[in-house]
């Protein structure tokens, strides 16, 4: 069955906090969609991806582009699974596919946002009737995430 983990952004912005959630989905040997509905957000994300530290980069592509199915990593607005992702990152407020093709579904929304919030909150209701293994992650004030109960 998925799981599906929320992810509470308090103190660390999307930019910060997704490479090192992607690294972890890359380290188990998983593949990676990224599931955005702004398509500023996700160019800014690609650029980002691959310059967000000097000694490193996160293989990736957008789902629109050529070998898309070869990538690690993915980002798009379909959530497709053209690379047969495990893992669906939802960044952005917005339908979420199919998620029981997925290992796991993290649904990262950031704590300033209010709207975000609520997309977030009404998510959790919805699929708790689903009867999904679910958990919520909230950033610290030092930023490291703890599982609330």
């Amino acid at each position: 069955m998925t799981e599906i983990w929320f992810y509470h952004l308090e103190t660390t912005a999307l930019k910060a906090a997704l490479p090192d959630l992607l690294e972890k989905t890359l380290q188990r040997g998983w593949r990676a969609y990224v599931l955005g509905q702004d398509d500023d957000l996700l160019e800014e994300l690609n650029t980002h991806l691959w310059a967000y530290r000097d000694e490193a980069f996160l293989g990736h592509g957008l789902e629109t582009a050529e070998f898309a199915d070869r990538q690690p990593i993915l980002l798009g607005k379909t959530g497709g699974r053209a690379n047969n992702a495990q893992v669906l990152f939802s960044v952005t407020a917005g339908e979420l596919p199919d998620l029981t093709a997925y290992q796991r579904c993290l649904i990262v929304f950031e704590g300033r946002d209010d709207a975000h919030i609520g997309w977030a909150r009404a998510q959790w209701k919805q699929l708790k009737t689903q009867n999904f293994d679910m958990a919520y992650w909230k950033q610290n004030d030092l930023g490291r995430w703890e599982k609330m109960q």
